[in-house]
């Protein structure tokens, strides 16, 4: 299905056109702004003096569905300061007071007037790659960065790839995107965020629109724009998945114990929690038995449809850190651009060193050929695993109650990293990010509800701990080797594992002893809580983060919807936590 123009959607009463999406509009369909392809983008791009173009060629089959010549290289496009995501600067138009809305207004008037200044582009895109869900979406950038809108493009379809398509498709009751993305905005006013620089996301969700001003982070053009995309789906009345999903056919296994059927696993976790290693591993670190078939929907984003009991595909490509990726190693076949990467001679050819060597969060476009076989739509997920990084939990849990799997889901909570432009003292802390989506910009109750419709369709919950578990405190943890999450991730899917009560947790579930130690010996010892050291510590501060996530979700727009509320609060509740 399609999206809709701006008249086509406000056809009824123009009048009801949001300013700022009129602001946008205007500036989009100015004669003077003028539309270009992937490769006029990538040729502007070259020219840039952030941009460097290197030796290593762009994988063949991307440059050429995207118009490159033959032979295109990578370029790699360097920041200053700023080489992350920045949160802090998000203002959500439709929660400002209406003081502040006309100051915003006023402000972005204002900027879009000095943006016009400079010469202008604009480029289209189809976002989606299943005919049910498609929505067409506009960016508009300076020629000064014509890299981001390069990237754009690579990073969805450009228009003219699926526009047959995209006309087959019946509408969709929700507007086209329009994206404005100015990296030279300036504003000191301090309500405005400014770490390391000025900068504005301003965000109309429920007009389809975003500014992203003074932000040249490529993550910021893909976030944003993937951040109107999952609503939109929110609004047809999908789940939005900031998360990866993998379909895997067991029937064709050699060994009957294995012979499980096809079973759909996704995972939700923020940058560095092992969402990628756990969607695109080809073999789960070794465990997966011969003969299984696997394809994967995504390892970033996707929408979960329980009526149709589908899951559906944004992007045609990954946006991946590269810090893991050595020179020489198989994914860089894959490259289409980077970003922030230090640069290195070999054998007289210029070429990305993917391991941070000149900051942190490097970060590149590899094709989705890199994951082996994929889809654009895929099965209803069976298995919901929340990744986390919180030291009191075991390396893996399930949840016999769908209350408890949702509270989990809307209290996950782990640590800041690196990917995220905030002062270094957060990245200590332990926080909080309903459904690891940290782009979600309609209120939190609305995705308890799409999650809990997700499991009363047939999903089950679990909880990865991908950080280390307590050994005899919050600092000396016992470390959970990605193998072992794999070893476990496999198990689950061959059903080979028996439950038994976590005893301080009514609905949550671990391995029995005798399941967990046929695929894993020495784990049961290893990691039950009832083996910790300081035991007394330990319990009393899994009655702190319990409580945490408590008053988070008490301290939520839940308020607005008390029944469920309170279900997530019983659900949460430890046992034994008034004994202290």
């Amino acid at each position: 299905m399609s999206s809709q123009s701006s008249f086509e959607f406000y056809g009824a009463d123009m009048a009801k056109i949001p300013p700022l999406r009129s602001i946008a509009e205007t500036l989009i369909l100015d004669p003077g702004v003028r539309a270009v392809s992937a490769a006029e983008a990538y040729e502007l791009a070259c020219q840039q003096h952030d941009v460097a173009v290197t030796d290593m060629p762009i994988y063949p089959a991307a440059a050429e569905r995207l118009g490159l010549p033959k032979g295109a290289k990578v370029v790699n496009n360097c920041h200053g300061r700023i080489v992350g995501r920045s949160a802090n600067a998000r203002r959500f138009y439709n929660s400002l007071s209406p003081v502040e809305q006309q100051k915003v207004l006023g402000d972005i008037r204002e900027a879009m007037y000095d943006f016009q200044k400079r010469p202008l582009i604009k480029a289209h895109a189809v976002l989606g790659l299943d005919r049910d869900l498609m929505i067409k979406a506009t960016l508009v950038g300076g020629v000064d960065d014509a890299v981001n809108i390069f990237n754009w493009l690579a990073n969805f379809t450009p228009f003219d790839e699926l526009a047959e398509q995209y006309a087959a498709s019946p509408k969709l009751p929700i507007q086209d995107i329009l994206i404005i993305g100015d990296n030279f905005w300036n504003n000191a006013d301090p309500f405005y965020n400014n770490h390391g620089g000025p900068q504005l996301a301003l965000v109309d969700e429920t007009a389809n629109v975003i500014f992203n001003l003074g932000m040249r982070y490529f993550g910021e053009r893909k976030k944003g724009t993937l951040t109107l995309a999952w609503t939109s789906g929110m609004r047809l009345g999908m789940a939005a998945c900031h998360g990866g999903i993998k379909e895997l056919d067991f029937s064709a296994c050699a060994d009957d114990a294995c012979k499980a059927g096809k079973r759909s696993i996704a995972f939700f976790g923020l940058s560095g929690t092992g969402k990628s290693s756990h969607t695109n591993s080809a073999d789960n670190s070794g465990t997966l038995p011969a003969g299984v078939t696997k394809v994967v929907l995504h390892d970033d984003a996707f929408q979960i449809d329980c009526e149709q009991k589908v899951c559906r595909v944004w992007e045609p490509t990954l946006f991946d850190k590269t810090d893991s990726r050595p020179l020489g190693h198989d994914d860089w076949r894959y490259i289409i651009s980077v970003m922030n990467h230090g640069l290195i001679e070999v054998d007289g050819k210029v070429l990305p060193l993917g391991q941070d060597t000149r900051n942190s969060n490097g970060r590149a476009l590899f094709d989705r050929d890199l994951l082996g076989a994929y889809v654009n739509r895929c099965g209803f997920p069976d298995t919901i695993c929340w990744l986390m990084k919180d030291s009191c939990l075991p390396p893996l849990m399930r949840f016999e109650d769908p209350a408890l799997a949702v509270a989990m889901g809307a209290s996950l909570m782990t640590r800041r990293n690196r990917a995220e432009n905030v002062p270094e003292e957060e990245l200590q802390k332990l926080v909080f990010v309903p459904f690891a989506n940290p782009f979600r910009v309609y209120e939190l109750w609305r995705d308890v509800q799409a999650f809990t419709k997700v499991f009363h369709h047939g999903a089950t919950g679990y909880c990865f701990n991908s950080g280390g578990f307590w050994k005899s405190s919050d600092v000396d943890l016992r470390p959970i080797p990605l193998k072992t999450s794999h070893t476990l991730q496999t198990a689950i899917l061959l059903n080979k594992l028996q439950w038994e009560d976590l005893d301080f947790l009514p609905g949550a579930q671990i391995p029995t002893r005798k399941s967990v130690e046929a695929v894993l010996p020495g784990y049961y010892d290893a990691y039950h809580p009832a083996n910790v050291e300081n035991r007394a510590a330990y319990l009393a501060t899994v009655r702190n983060r319990f409580r945490q996530r408590m008053m988070f979700l008490q301290s939520s727009d839940l308020h607005d919807k008390p029944s469920l509320l309170l279900s997530l609060i019983n659900a949460l509740g430890i046992k034994g936590a008034d004994d202290e």
